[in-house]
Formats: structure tokens, sequence, C-alpha cells
């Protein structure tokens, strides 16, 4: 066992580094990951230029949420679209009868999501702060949140995107099936709207999925303090915010690991 899971480590590395050479190559999976939260970024911070509270702007809730938002494009949209296609393409069926141990595959997937993850992630950070005034934390506590919150939204988004790829039953349907998803959820988890002024059952449909809490966990970083008081409870929750994250990561894994298909039906 302990000489398996440095060879599966290292091949699930090498294995990320062509992934991260096949999704640059694909022009469109690019524009739509990297650039599309920017543009969207451009539009709702050039219409909502108001104060949405005494020294937050709309800007800075909006790249908030673009952030949290990041995190679920670039690992459960990405992964529960591409993955059907390749199991169409029969890639993963190859795979699966070559020596690469099963968890390489997955390792490789993550590598390619924490790529493209930091790389959406920068260029919000850097578009707010050089076009729209966004202010970036400077207590090292709430950088520390930040990383955090990456990490583990980084993880949770590509264990649920892992599970949720058996849904569609071909590639055909992907990119139909799980964009409407994402976009749903992007409206009622408070991205592109102050969640307080959603109704009520938005909100509690929203509290079942991770989304709901990495952007609550990501304004809690970039919003001042005062602003808390805004919340549904008043406060930030952050104990409950990773609490609830840590049960999404458990119940994708247990998703995953039962219902993943190597192979077309």
């Amino acid at each position: 066992m302990n000489n398996q899971l440095p060879g599966a480590l290292a091949i699930g590395v090498k294995r990320g580094k062509l992934e991260i050479k096949q999704f640059f190559r694909q022009r469109e999976s690019v524009v739509f990951t990297l650039l599309f939260p920017l543009i969207l970024l451009a539009i709702f911070g050039s219409v909502f230029s108001n104060k949405i509270a005494p020294g937050v702007s709309f800007s800075q809730y909006f790249v908030a949420g673009m952030i949290a938002s990041a995190l679920v494009n670039t690992g459960f949209q990405q992964l529960a679209i591409f993955i059907p296609i390749e199991r169409d393409l029969g890639a993963l069926k190859r795979l699966r009868g070559t020596p690469m141990p099963a968890a390489s595959y997955f390792i490789g997937k993550a590598v390619v999501v924490t790529v493209s993850m930091l790389l959406q992630v920068a260029l919000l950070l850097i578009a707010g702060v050089l076009f729209f005034g966004v202010n970036l934390p400077t207590a090292p506590s709430k950088w520390l949140t930040f990383a955090a919150l990456l990490i583990s939204g980084s993880v949770v988004s590509t264990i649920l995107g892992v599970a949720f790829s058996s849904v569609p039953k071909n590639a055909r349907g992907a990119s139909a099936i799980v964009s409407p998803v994402v976009i749903v959820l992007q409206f009622f988890s408070g991205v592109f709207f102050i969640f307080t002024d959603l109704p009520q059952w938005m909100q509690q449909v929203a509290a079942i999925f991770p989304l709901k809490w990495l952007t609550q966990g990501m304004r809690s970083v970039f919003l001042p303090e005062s602003f808390a008081t805004r919340e549904i409870a008043g406060n930030w929750e952050t104990g409950r915010t990773f609490a609830i994250i840590g049960i999404c990561l458990i119940v994708g894994t247990v998703l995953a690991i039962r219902t993943f298909k190597w192979e077309r039906e």
C-alpha cells in the first residue's frame, strides 16, 4: 500500500499536467471557464454601481459571490460536463484498462480544477481591484479564512462534480443538464442578488447546497464586519459554513464512489 500511493500520486500529477494542456487547447472551454465570470463582473459591476450598505458597493458584494461561484464552475460544472464526454468517447474505458491506478485519474482532475480555479480567482480579484474599486482584506485572519474556503470549496465542488457526472446519460445532454443547475443555484445562493432580498423559499432551498455557504463565507472575507448583521442569522456563521461544507464533502464522496461509471450504459 505504501508503494502504491506515491505511485498513484505521481501518475496523477502527470495526468494533471496532461489535463491542463488539453484544457488550454480547447479555446471555447478556456473562454467560458476563465473569461465568462469577468464578463459578468463587467456587466453587473457597470449596471449596479450603487452602494448597498455604508462602505459596501455592489461590486464588492458581487466579487465575493463570483469567487465562490468560480469554485463551482471549475469543479462541479466542468467535471460534470467533461467526464460524460470522456465516457462517451470511450476514454474512461481505455484508461480503466491500463495499469494506471483509478485514483490517478481523479488526482489529475483535481489538478486541472485547482489550476483553473486559481486562475479564475486571480483574474476576478485583479479586475475587481483595477476597474471596480474592490477592497482586498487586510487582516491575516481574513486571508486564512479565504484560503480555507478556496481549499474546502474546491475539494467539495470536485467531488460533487464527479458524483453528478453519472446523471447525464450521454455527452450531448451533459451541458443541458448541468449548466441550468449551476445557474439556478447561483441565483438562489445570492451570487447575483443580495441573499436576504430573495424569497424565503429560495433561501431555504439554497441552504441545502454548498454554494450558498461558500458565498456567505466569501462575504465574510471581503465585506466589513458591520455587514454581518444583514445576514439571515445576523452573523457570518463561519463554523456552520465549514461544517456544512464538510457534510456535503462526505455525502458527495459516498455518492461518487457508489455511482461513478467508467463506461456508457
